[in-house]
């Protein structure tokens, strides 16, 4: 009998499974259908309001005039910007994709209703 621990396997996920929060100077990914936890990320400069952007494979974060990149499926930061001598204020992100809004919410219901499409197989029954 082996006393290893093993590690518990997780189905492969992707961003279109998961939905970002931003309070409290973190960012937490959360797994839209359960609402679990994923990942948990606290900003180390900074503190108050975040403002979050999912580009892609990456969520931007704005803390108090810091800019962080996250990876969004792990929470790792890929980098960080400290945007000196800019100041304070409220931030601002905009997708390279020039949505913003509801024109983003549309955009990723369109993005995941084409997925979906793509994945669906039909099975006729001919008697």
């Amino acid at each position: 009998m082996s006393n290893a621990f093993q590690t518990p396997v997780r189905e492969e996920i992707s961003v279109l499974d998961l939905m970002y929060v931003g309070f409290n100077s973190r960012v937490v990914a959360l797994e839209r259908d359960t609402g679990e936890i994923v990942w948990d990320w606290k900003s180390p400069k900074g503190s108050g309001f975040v403002a979050t952007l999912l580009d892609g494979d990456r969520v931007i974060a704005s803390v108090q005039g810091y800019m962080y990149c996250l990876d969004a499926l792990t929470g790792d930061e890929l980098w960080t910007n400290p945007l000196t001598g800019m100041g304070l204020g409220v931030p601002s992100l905009t997708s390279i994709y020039g949505n913003s809004g509801s024109a983003a919410a549309a955009a990723l219901i369109a993005q995941n209703q084409q997925a979906q499409q793509q994945t669906v197989t039909h099975t006729t029954v001919t008697s």
